[in-house]
Protein backbone atom coordinates (compact mmCIF):
# COMPACT_ATOMS: atom_id res chain seq x y z
CA UNK A 1 0.00 0.00 0.00
CA UNK A 2 1.43 3.64 -0.86
CA UNK A 3 0.30 6.62 0.67
CA UNK A 4 -0.14 10.03 -1.34
CA UNK A 5 -0.44 13.30 0.23
CA UNK A 6 -0.62 16.80 -1.54
CA UNK A 7 -1.70 20.21 0.00
CA UNK A 8 -5.76 21.10 0.23
CA UNK A 9 -7.01 21.99 -2.82
CA UNK A 10 -9.15 25.82 -2.95
CA UNK A 11 -12.56 24.46 -3.66
CA UNK A 12 -15.47 26.69 -4.03
CA UNK A 13 -18.80 25.96 -2.10
CA UNK A 14 -21.87 26.71 -3.58
CA UNK A 15 -25.23 27.31 -2.15
CA UNK A 16 -26.04 25.71 1.39
CA UNK A 17 -29.80 26.54 1.51
CA UNK A 18 -32.72 24.33 0.43
CA UNK A 19 -33.73 24.96 -3.44
CA UNK A 20 -38.14 24.81 -3.14
CA UNK A 21 -39.72 26.54 -5.88
CA UNK A 22 -36.85 28.03 -7.61
CA UNK A 23 -35.99 29.65 -4.46
CA UNK A 24 -32.98 29.18 -1.95
CA UNK A 25 -34.72 29.06 1.96
CA UNK A 26 -33.84 27.79 5.13
CA UNK A 27 -35.27 25.15 6.96
CA UNK A 28 -38.96 26.11 8.48
CA UNK A 29 -36.82 24.94 11.65
CA UNK A 30 -34.14 26.74 11.61
CA UNK A 31 -31.53 24.17 11.47
CA UNK A 32 -28.25 23.33 10.14
CA UNK A 33 -25.71 20.41 9.85
CA UNK A 34 -22.31 20.43 9.14
CA UNK A 35 -20.83 18.36 6.15
CA UNK A 36 -17.34 17.02 6.61
CA UNK A 37 -14.02 16.72 4.60
CA UNK A 38 -13.69 12.76 4.84
CA UNK A 39 -9.84 13.12 4.25
CA UNK A 40 -9.29 15.81 7.05
CA UNK A 41 -12.31 14.73 9.63
CA UNK A 42 -12.72 18.56 9.89
CA UNK A 43 -15.47 20.84 8.61
CA UNK A 44 -16.53 21.43 5.12
CA UNK A 45 -19.48 24.34 6.21
CA UNK A 46 -22.87 23.38 7.83
CA UNK A 47 -26.18 22.70 5.68
CA UNK A 48 -29.37 24.15 5.90
CA UNK A 49 -31.39 20.72 7.13
CA UNK A 50 -34.75 19.95 5.92
CA UNK A 51 -37.67 18.29 7.51
CA UNK A 52 -41.40 17.39 7.48
CA UNK A 53 -42.50 21.10 6.98
CA UNK A 54 -40.12 21.33 4.52
CA UNK A 55 -41.47 18.58 2.40
CA UNK A 56 -44.64 19.76 2.87
CA UNK A 57 -43.85 23.17 1.22
CA UNK A 58 -41.65 21.12 -1.46
CA UNK A 59 -44.27 18.81 -2.13
CA UNK A 60 -47.22 21.85 -2.52
CA UNK A 61 -44.37 23.56 -5.18
CA UNK A 62 -44.77 20.22 -7.26
CA UNK A 63 -48.15 19.57 -6.75
CA UNK A 64 -48.60 23.11 -8.05
CA UNK A 65 -45.85 23.42 -10.81
CA UNK A 66 -47.80 19.63 -12.55
CA UNK A 67 -51.42 20.76 -12.19
CA UNK A 68 -51.49 24.00 -13.45
CA UNK A 69 -47.72 25.52 -13.63
CA UNK A 70 -45.75 25.45 -17.23
CA UNK A 71 -44.47 22.13 -16.93
CA UNK A 72 -47.91 20.56 -17.39
CA UNK A 73 -48.14 22.39 -20.67
CA UNK A 74 -44.65 22.25 -21.84
CA UNK A 75 -43.84 20.43 -25.02
CA UNK A 76 -41.83 17.26 -24.22
CA UNK A 77 -39.07 18.38 -26.82
CA UNK A 78 -39.25 21.60 -24.39
CA UNK A 79 -38.65 19.12 -21.85
CA UNK A 80 -35.44 17.82 -23.65
CA UNK A 81 -33.96 21.07 -24.64
CA UNK A 82 -34.23 22.40 -20.74
CA UNK A 83 -32.16 18.66 -19.95
CA UNK A 84 -30.13 19.17 -23.11
CA UNK A 85 -29.03 23.00 -21.28
CA UNK A 86 -28.47 21.49 -17.78
CA UNK A 87 -26.28 18.96 -19.05
CA UNK A 88 -24.05 21.91 -20.97
CA UNK A 89 -24.28 23.74 -17.61
CA UNK A 90 -22.65 20.91 -16.04
CA UNK A 91 -19.82 20.33 -18.67
CA UNK A 92 -19.20 23.74 -18.62
CA UNK A 93 -18.77 23.66 -15.05
CA UNK A 94 -17.69 19.77 -14.30
CA UNK A 95 -13.94 21.26 -13.09
CA UNK A 96 -15.14 22.94 -10.16
CA UNK A 97 -18.20 20.16 -9.38
CA UNK A 98 -15.44 17.40 -10.02
CA UNK A 99 -13.13 19.55 -6.79
CA UNK A 100 -16.63 19.89 -4.75
CA UNK A 101 -17.34 16.31 -5.00
CA UNK A 102 -13.91 15.10 -4.35
CA UNK A 103 -13.92 17.66 -1.09
CA UNK A 104 -17.11 16.63 0.38
CA UNK A 105 -17.34 12.50 -0.62
CA UNK A 106 -13.53 11.94 -0.41
CA UNK A 107 -13.55 9.94 -3.98
CA UNK A 108 -10.07 11.34 -6.13
CA UNK A 109 -10.39 14.19 -8.13
CA UNK A 110 -9.06 12.09 -11.02
CA UNK A 111 -12.38 9.60 -10.77
CA UNK A 112 -14.47 12.35 -10.29
CA UNK A 113 -12.82 13.92 -13.56
CA UNK A 114 -12.82 11.54 -15.81
CA UNK A 115 -15.85 8.78 -14.73
CA UNK A 116 -18.68 10.52 -12.43
CA UNK A 117 -18.88 13.52 -14.39
CA UNK A 118 -18.73 12.06 -18.24
CA UNK A 119 -21.23 9.75 -16.95
CA UNK A 120 -23.72 12.25 -15.04
CA UNK A 121 -23.42 14.56 -17.97
CA UNK A 122 -24.22 11.89 -20.73
CA UNK A 123 -27.05 10.37 -18.21
CA UNK A 124 -29.19 13.89 -18.78
CA UNK A 125 -28.43 13.89 -22.54
CA UNK A 126 -29.59 10.59 -23.05
CA UNK A 127 -33.06 11.25 -21.34
CA UNK A 128 -33.06 14.55 -23.20
CA UNK A 129 -33.25 12.66 -26.29
CA UNK A 130 -36.12 10.66 -24.80
CA UNK A 131 -38.02 13.35 -23.96
CA UNK A 132 -40.38 13.67 -26.99
CA UNK A 133 -39.77 9.73 -27.83
CA UNK A 134 -42.30 8.39 -25.25
CA UNK A 135 -44.96 6.81 -27.08
CA UNK A 136 -47.84 4.53 -26.74
CA UNK A 137 -49.14 1.99 -28.77
CA UNK A 138 -52.01 1.57 -31.28
CA UNK A 139 -53.89 -1.86 -30.74
CA UNK A 140 -56.54 -3.82 -32.82
CA UNK A 141 -59.03 -5.03 -30.93
CA UNK A 142 -62.28 -6.48 -31.76
CA UNK A 143 -65.33 -4.02 -32.96
CA UNK A 144 -65.49 -1.08 -34.50
CA UNK A 145 -63.17 0.77 -32.36
CA UNK A 146 -59.91 2.89 -31.97
CA UNK A 147 -57.53 1.62 -28.86
CA UNK A 148 -54.70 3.34 -28.34
CA UNK A 149 -52.60 3.87 -25.15
CA UNK A 150 -50.73 7.45 -24.24
CA UNK A 151 -47.90 6.90 -21.43
CA UNK A 152 -48.55 10.10 -18.86
CA UNK A 153 -46.33 11.65 -16.27
CA UNK A 154 -46.63 9.64 -12.29
CA UNK A 155 -47.15 12.79 -11.08
CA UNK A 156 -45.50 14.21 -8.11
CA UNK A 157 -42.05 12.11 -7.10
CA UNK A 158 -40.15 11.48 -4.09
CA UNK A 159 -36.48 10.49 -4.95
CA UNK A 160 -34.24 9.70 -2.27
CA UNK A 161 -30.62 9.15 -3.19
CA UNK A 162 -26.99 7.83 -1.41
CA UNK A 163 -23.52 9.85 -0.57
CA UNK A 164 -21.33 7.67 -2.14
CA UNK A 165 -22.26 8.97 -6.08
CA UNK A 166 -23.48 11.99 -5.55
CA UNK A 167 -23.71 13.60 -8.54
CA UNK A 168 -24.34 10.73 -10.57
CA UNK A 169 -27.12 9.31 -8.57
CA UNK A 170 -28.69 12.83 -8.79
CA UNK A 171 -28.65 12.14 -12.87
CA UNK A 172 -30.01 8.95 -12.50
CA UNK A 173 -32.86 9.95 -10.27
CA UNK A 174 -33.82 13.44 -12.13
CA UNK A 175 -33.35 13.01 -15.46
CA UNK A 176 -35.71 10.28 -16.33
CA UNK A 177 -38.40 11.78 -13.97
CA UNK A 178 -37.97 14.98 -15.90
CA UNK A 179 -37.95 13.59 -19.04
CA UNK A 180 -41.40 12.09 -18.70
CA UNK A 181 -43.15 15.17 -17.41
CA UNK A 182 -42.82 14.42 -13.77
CA UNK A 183 -41.94 16.73 -11.14
CA UNK A 184 -39.74 16.37 -8.24
CA UNK A 185 -38.54 16.39 -4.62
CA UNK A 186 -35.21 15.15 -4.12
CA UNK A 187 -33.53 14.58 -0.71
CA UNK A 188 -29.57 14.43 -0.83
CA UNK A 189 -27.57 12.60 1.29
CA UNK A 190 -26.87 14.30 4.69
CA UNK A 191 -23.32 13.40 4.32
CA UNK A 192 -22.55 15.03 0.56
CA UNK A 193 -25.08 17.52 0.21
CA UNK A 194 -23.20 20.29 -1.59
CA UNK A 195 -23.03 19.10 -5.55
CA UNK A 196 -26.40 18.24 -5.63
CA UNK A 197 -27.21 22.03 -4.19
CA UNK A 198 -24.53 23.30 -7.09
CA UNK A 199 -26.68 21.23 -10.09
CA UNK A 200 -29.88 23.76 -8.38
CA UNK A 201 -28.50 26.55 -9.49
CA UNK A 202 -27.68 24.82 -12.42
CA UNK A 203 -31.24 24.05 -12.82
CA UNK A 204 -32.09 27.30 -11.92
CA UNK A 205 -29.91 28.90 -14.50
CA UNK A 206 -31.36 26.45 -17.00
CA UNK A 207 -34.90 27.86 -16.51
CA UNK A 208 -36.62 25.03 -15.43
CA UNK A 209 -40.17 26.15 -14.30
CA UNK A 210 -40.95 26.92 -10.30
CA UNK A 211 -41.82 23.73 -8.47
CA UNK A 212 -40.02 21.19 -10.94
CA UNK A 213 -37.50 20.40 -9.05
CA UNK A 214 -36.97 21.05 -5.63
CA UNK A 215 -33.78 19.90 -3.47
CA UNK A 216 -33.91 18.77 0.36
CA UNK A 217 -30.52 17.87 2.12
CA UNK A 218 -31.57 16.37 5.23
CA UNK A 219 -31.87 13.06 7.18
CA UNK A 220 -32.81 9.89 6.77
CA UNK A 221 -35.40 9.57 9.38
CA UNK A 222 -37.04 12.66 9.29
CA UNK A 223 -36.66 14.66 5.60
CA UNK A 224 -36.36 10.79 3.93
CA UNK A 225 -39.74 9.60 5.88
CA UNK A 226 -41.85 12.71 5.87
CA UNK A 227 -40.71 12.02 1.61
CA UNK A 228 -41.50 8.14 1.78
CA UNK A 229 -45.11 8.73 3.93
CA UNK A 230 -46.35 11.55 2.36
CA UNK A 231 -49.71 11.04 0.98
CA UNK A 232 -49.70 13.59 -1.74
CA UNK A 233 -46.43 11.85 -3.71
CA UNK A 234 -47.33 9.46 -6.44
CA UNK A 235 -44.06 7.99 -6.84
CA UNK A 236 -41.05 6.84 -4.64
CA UNK A 237 -37.58 5.89 -6.32
CA UNK A 238 -34.61 5.16 -2.97
CA UNK A 239 -31.04 4.30 -3.74
CA UNK A 240 -29.46 2.68 -0.51
CA UNK A 241 -29.27 -0.14 2.00
CA UNK A 242 -31.71 -3.09 1.91
CA UNK A 243 -32.35 -2.12 5.44
CA UNK A 244 -33.57 0.96 4.82
CA UNK A 245 -35.26 -0.28 1.85
CA UNK A 246 -37.30 -2.15 3.74
CA UNK A 247 -38.46 0.94 6.24
CA UNK A 248 -38.59 2.78 2.91
CA UNK A 249 -41.24 0.71 1.29
CA UNK A 250 -42.99 0.06 4.86
CA UNK A 251 -43.54 3.87 5.38
CA UNK A 252 -44.65 4.33 1.58
CA UNK A 253 -47.20 1.99 1.87
CA UNK A 254 -49.19 3.45 4.95
CA UNK A 255 -50.75 6.39 3.42
CA UNK A 256 -51.11 6.12 -0.14
CA UNK A 257 -50.51 3.13 -2.89
CA UNK A 258 -47.08 5.24 -4.40
CA UNK A 259 -45.69 3.38 -6.93
CA UNK A 260 -41.92 2.38 -5.30
CA UNK A 261 -38.64 1.60 -6.66
CA UNK A 262 -35.71 0.07 -4.59
CA UNK A 263 -32.13 0.27 -6.16
CA UNK A 264 -30.39 -1.87 -3.08
CA UNK A 265 -27.44 -3.22 -1.68
CA UNK A 266 -25.49 -6.43 -2.92
CA UNK A 267 -23.14 -8.55 -2.30
CA UNK A 268 -21.85 -9.58 -5.57
CA UNK A 269 -20.15 -12.61 -7.02
CA UNK A 270 -17.01 -12.15 -9.29
CA UNK A 271 -16.30 -15.41 -10.86
CA UNK A 272 -12.31 -16.31 -12.33
CA UNK A 273 -11.98 -19.63 -13.59
CA UNK A 274 -8.26 -21.04 -14.45
CA UNK A 275 -8.68 -20.31 -18.38
CA UNK A 276 -9.11 -16.53 -17.78
CA UNK A 277 -6.42 -14.02 -18.89
CA UNK A 278 -5.15 -14.02 -15.17
CA UNK A 279 -3.60 -10.49 -15.74
CA UNK A 280 -6.65 -8.86 -16.83
CA UNK A 281 -8.95 -10.98 -13.94
CA UNK A 282 -6.31 -9.84 -11.28
CA UNK A 283 -6.74 -6.46 -12.63
CA UNK A 284 -10.32 -6.72 -13.07
CA UNK A 285 -11.52 -8.30 -9.64
CA UNK A 286 -9.28 -5.33 -7.87
CA UNK A 287 -11.23 -2.61 -9.65
CA UNK A 288 -14.30 -4.32 -9.49
CA UNK A 289 -13.84 -3.95 -5.09
CA UNK A 290 -11.68 -1.47 -4.86
CA UNK A 291 -13.47 1.36 -7.24
CA UNK A 292 -14.63 4.33 -4.87
CA UNK A 293 -13.13 2.76 -1.87
CA UNK A 294 -15.04 -0.25 -2.44
CA UNK A 295 -18.11 1.74 -1.30
CA UNK A 296 -20.25 0.46 -4.22
CA UNK A 297 -23.56 -1.59 -3.96
CA UNK A 298 -22.72 -3.27 -6.95
CA UNK A 299 -19.19 -4.34 -5.83
CA UNK A 300 -17.58 -7.35 -6.67
CA UNK A 301 -16.91 -8.61 -2.76
CA UNK A 302 -17.00 -12.08 -3.47
CA UNK A 303 -14.02 -13.55 -5.46
CA UNK A 304 -14.54 -16.87 -6.05
CA UNK A 305 -11.48 -18.60 -7.77
CA UNK A 306 -11.13 -22.04 -9.29
CA UNK A 307 -8.77 -24.44 -7.09
CA UNK A 308 -6.60 -25.04 -10.08
CA UNK A 309 -5.19 -21.07 -10.15
CA UNK A 310 -6.48 -20.17 -6.68
CA UNK A 311 -3.22 -20.10 -5.13
CA UNK A 312 -1.42 -17.99 -8.38
CA UNK A 313 -4.54 -15.53 -7.87
CA UNK A 314 -4.27 -14.87 -4.54
CA UNK A 315 -0.68 -14.01 -4.39
CA UNK A 316 -1.16 -11.81 -7.24
CA UNK A 317 -4.16 -10.61 -5.71
CA UNK A 318 -2.25 -9.86 -2.30
CA UNK A 319 0.31 -8.13 -4.43
CA UNK A 320 -1.96 -5.91 -6.49
CA UNK A 321 -3.36 -4.72 -3.77
CA UNK A 322 -0.52 -3.78 -2.10
CA UNK A 323 0.60 -1.47 -4.71
CA UNK A 324 -2.69 0.45 -3.97
CA UNK A 325 -1.63 4.47 -3.40
CA UNK A 326 -4.61 5.15 -0.68
CA UNK A 327 -3.80 9.21 0.03
CA UNK A 328 -4.79 12.81 -0.51
CA UNK A 329 -8.08 13.08 -3.24
CA UNK A 330 -6.37 15.96 -4.78
CA UNK A 331 -3.35 14.32 -5.20
CA UNK A 332 -2.93 13.21 -8.52
CA UNK A 333 -1.15 9.69 -8.14
CA UNK A 334 -4.23 8.20 -5.68
CA UNK A 335 -6.35 5.72 -6.56
CA UNK A 336 -8.32 5.68 -3.03
CA UNK A 337 -9.24 8.27 -0.87
CA UNK A 338 -10.89 8.10 3.12
CA UNK A 339 -14.27 6.47 3.57
CA UNK A 340 -17.14 9.14 3.45
CA UNK A 341 -17.21 9.04 7.27
CA UNK A 342 -16.75 7.87 10.90
CA UNK A 343 -19.56 5.84 11.35
CA UNK A 344 -18.79 4.03 8.12
CA UNK A 345 -14.78 3.49 9.04
CA UNK A 346 -16.24 2.11 11.77
CA UNK A 347 -18.44 -0.59 10.22
CA UNK A 348 -15.73 -1.48 7.85
CA UNK A 349 -13.41 -1.82 10.74
CA UNK A 350 -16.21 -3.93 12.97
CA UNK A 351 -16.00 -6.29 9.65
CA UNK A 352 -12.65 -6.57 9.34
CA UNK A 353 -12.45 -7.82 12.96
CA UNK A 354 -15.08 -10.38 12.20
CA UNK A 355 -13.17 -11.58 9.58
CA UNK A 356 -10.08 -12.42 11.58
CA UNK A 357 -12.04 -13.83 14.55
CA UNK A 358 -14.40 -16.25 11.97
CA UNK A 359 -10.95 -17.53 10.84
CA UNK A 360 -10.20 -16.12 7.28
CA UNK A 361 -6.44 -15.14 6.24
CA UNK A 362 -5.62 -11.91 6.18
CA UNK A 363 -2.95 -11.47 4.22
CA UNK A 364 -3.13 -7.38 3.80
CA UNK A 365 -3.99 -4.82 5.14
CA UNK A 366 -6.33 -3.90 7.94
CA UNK A 367 -5.61 -1.50 9.54
CA UNK A 368 -6.28 2.59 9.57
CA UNK A 369 -4.22 4.80 7.75
CA UNK A 370 -3.19 7.97 9.43
CA UNK A 371 -4.42 9.72 12.39
CA UNK A 372 -7.36 11.94 10.62
CA UNK A 373 -9.84 11.30 8.06
CA UNK A 374 -11.20 8.10 7.78
CA UNK A 375 -8.61 6.38 5.58
CA UNK A 376 -8.76 2.33 5.30
CA UNK A 377 -5.63 -0.06 4.04
CA UNK A 378 -6.77 -2.10 1.27
CA UNK A 379 -7.74 -5.27 3.18
CA UNK A 380 -7.73 -9.10 1.25
CA UNK A 381 -9.02 -11.96 3.19
CA UNK A 382 -8.11 -15.75 1.60
CA UNK A 383 -9.47 -18.74 2.52
CA UNK A 384 -13.03 -17.08 3.53
CA UNK A 385 -16.01 -19.73 3.79
CA UNK A 386 -18.64 -18.53 2.06
CA UNK A 387 -21.19 -18.74 5.01
CA UNK A 388 -18.65 -15.98 7.15
CA UNK A 389 -20.06 -12.61 7.81
CA UNK A 390 -17.59 -11.25 5.69
CA UNK A 391 -19.19 -12.91 2.51
CA UNK A 392 -22.53 -12.76 3.18
CA UNK A 393 -22.85 -9.46 4.51
CA UNK A 394 -22.21 -6.01 2.85
CA UNK A 395 -19.38 -4.13 3.98
CA UNK A 396 -19.75 -1.00 1.65
CA UNK A 397 -15.53 -0.89 2.01
CA UNK A 398 -12.33 -1.94 1.08
CA UNK A 399 -12.08 -5.84 2.07
CA UNK A 400 -12.26 -8.37 -0.55
CA UNK A 401 -13.27 -11.93 0.54
CA UNK A 402 -11.25 -14.40 -1.69
CA UNK A 403 -13.02 -18.05 -1.73
CA UNK A 404 -12.24 -21.09 -3.60
CA UNK A 405 -14.66 -23.60 -5.88
CA UNK A 406 -14.30 -27.10 -7.53
CA UNK A 407 -16.54 -26.19 -10.93
CA UNK A 408 -18.73 -24.05 -12.34
CA UNK A 409 -21.47 -26.03 -10.76
CA UNK A 410 -20.36 -25.24 -7.37
CA UNK A 411 -19.28 -21.11 -8.40
CA UNK A 412 -23.16 -21.46 -9.54
CA UNK A 413 -24.43 -22.79 -6.59
CA UNK A 414 -22.36 -20.81 -3.89
CA UNK A 415 -22.85 -17.72 -6.10
CA UNK A 416 -26.65 -17.27 -5.59
CA UNK A 417 -26.11 -18.70 -1.78
CA UNK A 418 -26.89 -14.79 -0.94
CA UNK A 419 -29.78 -12.66 0.01
CA UNK A 420 -28.52 -10.39 -2.75
CA UNK A 421 -28.68 -10.48 -6.48
CA UNK A 422 -27.44 -6.69 -7.76
CA UNK A 423 -24.12 -7.94 -10.21
CA UNK A 424 -21.68 -10.71 -11.13
CA UNK A 425 -18.69 -10.69 -12.61
CA UNK A 426 -17.20 -14.02 -14.73
CA UNK A 427 -13.90 -14.21 -15.98
CA UNK A 428 -13.25 -16.92 -18.78
CA UNK A 429 -11.92 -17.38 -22.28
CA UNK A 430 -14.37 -19.97 -22.22
CA UNK A 431 -17.78 -18.74 -23.83
CA UNK A 432 -19.88 -21.46 -22.92
CA UNK A 433 -19.06 -21.20 -19.36
CA UNK A 434 -19.74 -17.29 -19.55
CA UNK A 435 -23.02 -17.56 -20.94
CA UNK A 436 -23.74 -20.24 -18.45
CA UNK A 437 -22.84 -18.07 -15.84
CA UNK A 438 -24.66 -15.06 -17.30
CA UNK A 439 -28.19 -17.53 -17.63
CA UNK A 440 -27.90 -19.54 -13.64
CA UNK A 441 -26.90 -16.11 -11.33
CA UNK A 442 -29.83 -14.35 -10.41
CA UNK A 443 -28.34 -10.90 -10.87
CA UNK A 444 -29.58 -7.75 -12.43
CA UNK A 445 -26.25 -7.36 -14.18
CA UNK A 446 -23.74 -9.43 -15.42
CA UNK A 447 -19.90 -8.75 -16.34
CA UNK A 448 -18.11 -11.00 -18.65
CA UNK A 449 -14.43 -10.08 -18.73
CA UNK A 450 -14.78 -6.83 -17.58
CA UNK A 451 -16.42 -5.11 -14.37
CA UNK A 452 -17.83 -1.68 -13.36
CA UNK A 453 -18.91 -0.44 -16.95
CA UNK A 454 -22.05 1.58 -16.61
CA UNK A 455 -23.90 3.31 -19.93
CA UNK A 456 -27.23 5.22 -19.46
CA UNK A 457 -28.61 3.43 -21.99
CA UNK A 458 -27.85 -0.02 -20.17
CA UNK A 459 -30.53 -0.98 -17.12
CA UNK A 460 -29.21 -1.80 -14.21
CA UNK A 461 -31.07 -2.78 -10.96
CA UNK A 462 -31.36 -6.27 -8.66
CA UNK A 463 -33.02 -8.99 -8.16
CA UNK A 464 -34.20 -10.48 -4.63
CA UNK A 465 -33.25 -8.27 -1.58
CA UNK A 466 -31.34 -6.42 -4.20
CA UNK A 467 -34.10 -3.88 -5.06
CA UNK A 468 -37.46 -3.31 -7.19
CA UNK A 469 -36.97 -1.80 -10.71
CA UNK A 470 -34.39 -0.86 -12.68
CA UNK A 471 -32.55 2.61 -13.00
CA UNK A 472 -31.43 3.85 -16.75
CA UNK A 473 -32.13 2.74 -20.08
CA UNK A 474 -35.93 2.78 -21.49
CA UNK A 475 -36.92 0.24 -18.63
CA UNK A 476 -36.48 3.49 -16.49
CA UNK A 477 -39.16 5.27 -17.97
CA UNK A 478 -41.70 2.59 -16.64
CA UNK A 479 -41.41 3.66 -13.48
CA UNK A 480 -41.83 7.24 -14.15
CA UNK A 481 -45.61 6.85 -16.68
CA UNK A 482 -48.65 5.45 -16.23
CA UNK A 483 -50.07 3.66 -19.37
CA UNK A 484 -53.31 4.88 -19.52
CA UNK A 485 -55.47 2.95 -22.13
CA UNK A 486 -58.07 5.31 -24.94
CA UNK A 487 -60.81 3.46 -26.66
CA UNK A 488 -63.22 5.29 -29.22
CA UNK A 489 -65.79 4.00 -31.08
CA UNK A 490 -66.06 4.34 -35.32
Amino acid sequence: MVTATAPEQNVKIGPTQLLINNEWVESATGRRFETINPATGEVICDVAEADAPDVDRAVQAARAAFESGEWRTMSASSRGRLLYKLADLIEQNKEELARLESLDNGKPLGESMNGDLPLTIACYRYYAGWADKIEGKTIPINGPYFCYTRHEPVGVVGQIIPWNFPLLMQAWKLAPALAAGNTVILKVAEQTPLTALRVGELILEAGFPPGVVNILPGYGPTAGGAIASHPDINKLAFTGSTEVGHLVMEQAAKTNLKRVTLELGGKSPNIVFADADMDAAIEGVHHGLFFNQGQCCNAGSRVFVEEKCYDEFVAKCVERAKQRTVGDPFDAKTKQGPQVDQAQFDKIMSYIEAGQREGAKMLCGGNRIGDRGFFVEPTVFADVDNSMKIAQEEIFGPVMSIIKFKDIDEAIRLGNTTMYGLAAGVWTKDIAKAHAIAHNVRAGTVWVNCYHVFDAAAPFGGFKQSGIGRELGEYCLENYTEVKTVTVQL
